[in-house]
């Protein structure tokens, strides 16, 4: 009889890779960790490899096409600053903790994608102004629950400094260290983001990396340590996991400047995007072009556009069109999806040079994701500890779609219509 969890941590640490894996081994707190669990050093993500859409599937066990985030940010091609896909409403399917509360679980969801307005006991969702007259307290209020975000607000407020790393975690790290103590929860899923900020804000492979790892093994330790010291460990299950890894770039492409030379961008008086007949969809490493024409000879003939500008400077390593984007797990309903070579991504200025050299500038970043997730070396890890979870077992390769109907069988529920498969190699 396979051994059901009471207490789920799911700690997300955004943008940790299977290259990371060597170096966090012989860090205390992960090396420790280790010695109890089971994992795979090489995660396939989704496409395409951003944080909302893989979150999204890690807590369904669909991929982007089938749960409905297929990119972290919405076509809104008036607005200079989208809004993103924060909204439980978005998602097309059931989720770990839908299905967690309707069992009488006790939920809690720590700056987790897609969970604003969601049906989680203590929710404190991953949202932000953005709006010049928003307030990002009032905002975080008004899309969680109230009374929980107020009090820990209240009591580690002082910890952020608005959105930057590593204050932010730091927060979100207390939050949960509190929340672990005081309410006693079945399932508890927490989101990270000190990595992933900072290898876009220094590279891949910088120092600094290392010591948002070094970060992150601190904070692990101090939730083990917490949970020992509640008496509780033995009765639960630890699951760290990540997203999407990340490429270094230097080069940005911006495909709506070539459509806007074509003539298939329409703009009102002030020069913003009123309409268009195509228009790229950056999601960095890939992106979608979408068309309001959707007759064939004008599909060819964007096509033929693309193919003239790739064979003049190389930057674009894949065209799919949309049927072949959604057997990839991406959106199906785009018109083309591009795959951009390594050392490129995309951006969606509508102004300037359409390849952009931005090495030495500090206003982009240094590394990002989204590509495909076969690029080479770019997988992420998964690790599972404690409760229902044998020892010392090691999968060559899992992909993000299995992660969703473990955490469901841990907790003794079932997803339905997944993409992947139960883990049932780690189980008890």
């Amino acid at each position: 009889m396979e051994e059901k969890t009471k207490h789920l941590i799911v700690i997300s640490f955004d943008g940790i890779s299977t290259k990371d894996f060597d170096y966090i081994k012989e860090l205390n707190n992960f090396k420790s960790i280790l010695k109890e669990a089971s994992f795979s050093a090489k995660v396939y993500s989704v496409y395409p490899t951003l944080t909302y859409p893989a979150h999204t599937t890690i807590i369904t066990g669909k991929n982007p096409v089938n749960h409905g985030i297929i990119n972290n940010t919405l076509l809104q091609p008036k607005r200079k600053s989208p809004d993103w896909y924060w909204n439980r409403k978005y998602i097309k399917s059931e989720t770990i903790y839908d299905l967690a509360s309707k069992h009488d679980m006790k939920v809690a969801a720590l700056m987790w994608p897609v969970t604003a307005k969601a049906n989680i006991k203590y929710n404190m969702p991953e949202i932000f102004a953005n709006r010049p007259w928003h307030n990002q307290i009032l905002v975080s209020l008004l899309n969680g629950s109230k009374y929980f975000q107020y009090s820990m607000n209240k009591k580690y407020g002082k910890l952020r400094k608005g959105l930057k790393q590593p204050y932010l975690d730091n927060f979100t790290h207390k939050v949960l260290l509190d929340t672990i103590i005081n309410k006693q929860l079945n399932l508890i899923l927490v989101h990270y983001t000190d990595l992933d900020a900072t290898r876009h804000m220094y590279g891949f492979e910088a120092k600094e990396t290392k010591e948002a790892l070094v970060r992150h093994d601190i904070r692990l330790g101090e939730i083990i340590q917490t949970l020992k010291k509640e008496g509780i460990y033995e009765e639960s299950t630890i699951i760290i996991l990540g997203d999407h890894s990340s490429l270094d770039e230097d080069k940005v492409i911006n495909i709506n400047v070539l459509f806007k030379d074509k003539g298939y961008l329409i703009f009102d008086k002030k020069g913003r995007v009123k309409s268009y007949r195509a228009i790229a969809k950056s999601c960095d490493g890939s992106s979608y072009i979408y068309f309001k024409d959707n007759s064939v000879d004008f599909s060819q003939e964007v096509k033929k556009v693309l193919e003239e500008f790739n064979l003049k400077n190389n930057c674009i390593e894949e065209i799919y069109n949309g049927a072949s984007a959604g057997k990839l797990g991406a959106d199906i309903n785009c018109g083309f999806m591009l795959e951009a070579r390594k050392g490129y991504y995309f951006l969606d200025d509508i102004e300037g040079e359409v390849i952009k050299d931005v090495s030495s500038s500090s206003e982009f970043t240094k590394s990002t994701h989204g590509y495909s997730p076969y690029k080479k070396d770019y997988t992420t890890i998964f690790i599972a500890a404690g409760k229902g979870i044998k020892k010392g077992v090691q999968l060559e390769e899992m992909n993000l779609v299995d992660e969703g109907p473990t955490i469901g069988k841990l907790l003794g529920l079932d997803l339905k219509d997944i993409d992947g498969r139960v883990i049932e190699e780690f189980m008890k």
